[in-house]
């Protein structure tokens, strides 16, 4: 009896570091009185079209499914005028107001020849909308959007798209972060760019090995990451509201989700919170 104890709790304990151990991008949702599978994808939402794949597991899995959710409705006619909107700082301090003239001259020359447009043209935006100009900047490429590409292949399969959060509740997170502090890190990045696209290309190595765990370690400790300090909003409640979403969609139909790679992992990562709800999420190699 007591051989059969210990053993069972070695399968547990291996079962349990495994999770850690554990690298794919695409996870199977079973169990839990589901009649048929669903699956869960992590995305990253920038990447050049040279390190852009989709696997045949992938493919399959969407072709399996009836749905398919993202983080928001990507095919959502309002989608573009509701996003350029939240975009827009239309109460805020100018960011000519949040920056030493300094700073303000380094990013408008950066800018400029890095993006061929000036603060002049890109003042009115919020610093969030600035950073992910400047992520394309490090990128240095077009880039390829997994959303929009699994926007794409619903359509051609007549599948529905929908949204775990709308795009408002999406926006008003940033709305929440310091203005002040997300314009300096718009600078930081300026003045340790070789630093910046080093720690951009760590995230991407550790996205194409399907390390999610790595992938959230990365953005813990990111020296550039304008959300330090907000992860619990950004990351863990929103993978908690999202729970009931992705519950009721997977009983409705086989459902393909997909939603950045960083709230999967973690102990209040999207798949630890389905298996604390009984289901078996493995992963598909």
């Amino acid at each position: 009896m007591l051989k059969k104890t210990i053993a069972s709790l070695l399968l547990i304990c291996l079962a349990l570091s495994g999770f850690a151990q554990d690298k794919s991008l695409l996870w199977k949702i079973s169990g839990n009185g589901l009649t048929k599978p669903s699956y869960l994808f992590g995305t990253i939402h920038l990447i050049c079209p040279t390190d852009f794949s989709l696997s045949d597991s992938t493919k399959n899995a969407m072709a399996q499914t009836g749905q398919v959710y993202l983080e928001i409705d990507m095919d959502d006619p309002a989608l573009m005028t509701t996003m350029q909107k939240s975009m827009m700082n239309t109460s805020g301090k100018p960011l000519k107001d949040l920056l030493s003239a300094d700073d303000y001259k380094l990013l408008d020359d950066y800018y400029t020849a890095n993006l061929h447009m000036g603060l002049s043209q890109l003042s009115m935006m919020k610093p969030f909308a600035l950073m992910s100009l400047q992520y394309m900047a490090l990128l240095n490429c077009q880039p390829q959007s997994y959303e929009m590409t699994f926007t794409q292949m619903a359509g051609t399969q007549k599948k529905e798209v929908l949204g775990l959060e709308t795009i408002d509740d999406q926006m008003s997170i940033f709305d929440k972060m310091p203005a002040e502090k997300m314009a300096q890190q718009l600078v930081d990045m300026v003045k340790k760019k070789d630093e910046a696209t080093n720690e951009f290309r760590q995230l991407i190595t550790l996205y194409k090995a399907q390390d999610l765990e790595g992938l959230r370690k990365l953005m813990d400790a990111s020296q550039f990451s304008e959300f330090e300090g907000f992860e619990e909003v950004l990351l863990d409640q929103r993978n908690i509201k999202w729970i009931p979403v992705i519950e009721k969609a997977a009983k409705e139909k086989p459902t393909f989700f997909a939603v950045g790679a960083g709230h999967l992992a973690g102990e209040k990562g999207v798949i630890r919170l389905l298996r604390q709800k009984g289901y078996t999420v493995q992963p598909v190699k």
